[in-house]
């Protein structure tokens, strides 16, 4: 294994958060940032949050929110000013945002006695200590985060495309199983599998692109809504998550930010997918099977 590969991400994680901490009052250039670590924005922010515990947004946000506690408490400027200081445009955006994570309104929090800091799986907080930016632990597994390295075959998938949040591709899936029974090429179909797009954090919720889809032969006659997709043959790394798939995040949180950074390997350009090896129709939350692929170098 090459002993460099993880601190050169670790390396470009750190820039990230110096970015990110001394950044507080513009907004994220979140391309720039990926560019930096030589990744593509949606395979560095996964790789981020797997090291960090949440993405370079997430963190902006939260210390944001955190400055505007510690001044709240701290200062007697208008709430409003706050607000403004800390990116928002209108008392009540920032109002519903600082209620999300301090369960109550800025007001209410400057009167209390007791604050209780947000959580942090990494335990970074505003006010940074300078020298948290480079001695400050990355995340770690408990336990080992298991991977191989298979040499996938090209795959030709038989598709519906969902637009929209990920976590309602099942919708998709609802659709992809009329059609593909209407088409009678399920019994043709050799996998379950889910395509993703797009990165969450730099496009809208509404315009996330995914798809629903099943493995079939080359050439297999398509119609209607349901369309072609190609996955290229390469090298990919695999793990597989045991458990409902709510718990899916993360597991690729691990898979990118635990053991791509400890291996020898690279995340190259292409698209990452899921294979489901059974379903909620036939298995309990708890013993569902799904494997993890992101292309390598």
């Amino acid at each position: 294994m090459k002993p460099d590969t993880r601190l050169s991400y670790e390396a470009a994680v750190r820039r990230t958060i110096g970015e990110v901490v001394t950044g507080l009052d513009r907004a994220l250039d979140l391309e720039a940032l990926a560019r930096t670590a030589c990744l593509s924005p949606f395979h560095f922010h996964r790789v981020f949050r797997g090291m960090v515990g949440e993405t370079p947004l997430e963190l902006h946000r939260r210390l944001r929110l955190e400055r505007a506690a510690w001044q709240l408490a701290r200062e007697q400027r208008p709430v409003t000013q706050v607000a403004f200081d800390s990116g928002y445009e209108t008392h009540e955006s920032f109002t519903r945002a600082f209620r999300e994570y301090y369960s109550c309104s800025p007001s209410e929090f400057r009167q209390r006695q007791f604050r209780i800091p947000l959580a942090s799986r990494t335990g970074l907080h505003f006010p940074v200590e300078p020298d948290s930016l480079t001695t400050h632990p990355m995340i770690r597994g408990t336990r080992p985060m298991l991977a191989t390295v298979k040499n996938m075959p090209e795959l030709h998938i038989a598709a519906v495309a969902h637009r929209g949040p990920y976590n309602r591709i099942n919708e998709a899936f609802s659709r992809l199983d009329t059609l593909v029974r209407r088409a009678h090429i399920l019994d043709r179909a050799t996998a379950l599998l889910a395509i993703f797009h797009d990165d969450p954090e730099l496009i809208p919720v509404s315009e996330l692109r995914s798809d629903a889809g099943v493995v079939v032969p080359p050439g297999t006659p398509l119609s209607g809504e349901l369309v072609a997709r190609v996955i290229p043959a390469g090298r990919y790394a695999c793990a597989t998550h045991t458990g409902p798939y709510e718990r899916l995040g993360d597991t690729w949180a691990r898979l990118m930010g635990e053991w791509l950074p400890q291996s020898e390997h690279r995340v190259a350009e292409g698209v990452s997918y899921e294979i489901y090896r059974n379903t909620p129709a036939d298995t309990a939350p708890d013993g569902l099977i799904t494997d993890l692929y992101i292309p390598l170098e």
